[in-house]
């Protein structure tokens, strides 16, 4: 519990400096508008790195989470516009076909043992063909439909897709800590045949997981439609990247078996500000890529240092000579 909140204090530190050095290198960062407009645009990235939380704690990885919300969004503009299907059916259409993206990860995952990293990025490619045969490659506008969920919620500045999202990574972080689905999740990650032998069916688990994250991609491809009225068969591009960067700067091991939703949450929001400040300090793209990548390798050399012996064994298996021979300690599953 304690090295839990020194975590959350430490992010919120480094989130608070960042708000800071920018409101001080630039006289309209630190202002409601740009602050506001900063929290509106990440509930996509917000619910996908929920998801991207789940898969690396058991050990996996999931690279097609961008092309299933471009599918997504693909079905939803296609549904409302072409189709002219009431509100309702689009968006469990547009969510279904991210939950059986996911669960097809899942499955072949499971089924015929391959990493999760060859499996999604085949789904990468396939999901993105889709996106293009279903849209024609054209932009698809959904126009008044779903933009409810942009506008603000109870007076307020900030939308209903961020207290959406919100609600998201609450009961994300609920399910991780206080479920024995969550314990069951960490203990695969930390040690499969480990939990394999404590009772737990990794199979089962690492396909809803899987599933989750699917059916999240998807949500944000809702809340993503939503904020830009139109279904673009290019979106979520390189949204697996800053998934992956703000769970690991929030402190999942990318070995599995540690991490917080919380956290990944406070990632998402360290990314969303370094990236506002800098387009605000005139920065070109080439040098906010550069300094975000520098930022994410940071993250896993701390992550490294805080798990030396995850760290070390992480290294060894680069060169061949595999895991740690102790196993690492295996959460409670009771």
């Amino acid at each position: 519990m304690m090295s839990r909140f020194l975590r959350y204090a430490g992010l919120t530190g480094v989130l608070v400096a960042l708000l800071a050095f920018f409101g001080l290198a630039s006289e309209h960062f630190f202002t409601a508008l740009t602050l506001t407009t900063v929290a509106n645009e990440i509930p996509a990235l917000t619910v996908v790195a929920v998801g991207m939380t789940w898969v690396l704690i058991i050990a996996g990885i999931d690279l097609s989470v961008g092309s299933v919300l471009a599918l997504g969004g693909a079905v939803l503009g296609v549904a409302l516009g072409a189709w002219g299907w009431p509100v309702s059916l689009a968006m469990g259409a547009c969510l279904l076909a991210g939950l059986a993206c996911g669960s097809i990860n899942g499955a072949i995952t499971v089924k015929w043992s391959i990493p999760s990293f060859i499996v999604t990025l085949g789904m990468l490619e396939a999901a993105r063909g889709g996106t293009y045969l279903v849209t024609s490659s054209q932009t698809q506008y959904v126009g008044e439909a779903i933009e409810g969920m942009s506008r603000p919620f109870l007076g307020t500045h900030l939308t209903v897709a961020f207290f959406l999202s919100l609600f998201v990574v609450i009961l994300g972080q609920i399910l991780l800590s206080y479920t024995a689905l969550g314990r069951r999740a960490r203990a695969l990650g930390s040690n499969e045949e480990a939990a394999r032998l404590s009772g737990v069916r990794p199979g089962r688990i690492k396909v809803f997981v899987f599933a989750f994250s699917g059916f999240l991609a998807s949500l944000g491809g809702i809340f993503q439609c939503a904020r830009l009225s139109s279904a673009d068969p290019n979106a979520g591009m390189g949204l697996e990247l800053s998934a992956i960067a703000a769970v690991v700067i929030g402190g999942t091991s990318l070995m599995g078996g540690r991490g917080s939703v919380i956290s990944s949450y406070l990632g998402v929001l360290i990314i969303a500000v370094l990236q506002a400040g800098l387009a605000q300090m005139g920065a070109s793209e080439p040098t906010k890529r550069v300094i975000t990548g520098g930022v994410i390798v940071a993250a896993v050399i701390l992550d490294a240092y805080r798990n030396r012996g995850t760290g070390l064994s992480w290294l060894g298996s680069l060169f061949g000579k595999g895991r740690s021979s102790v196993p690492p300690s295996t959460p409670s599953l009771h």
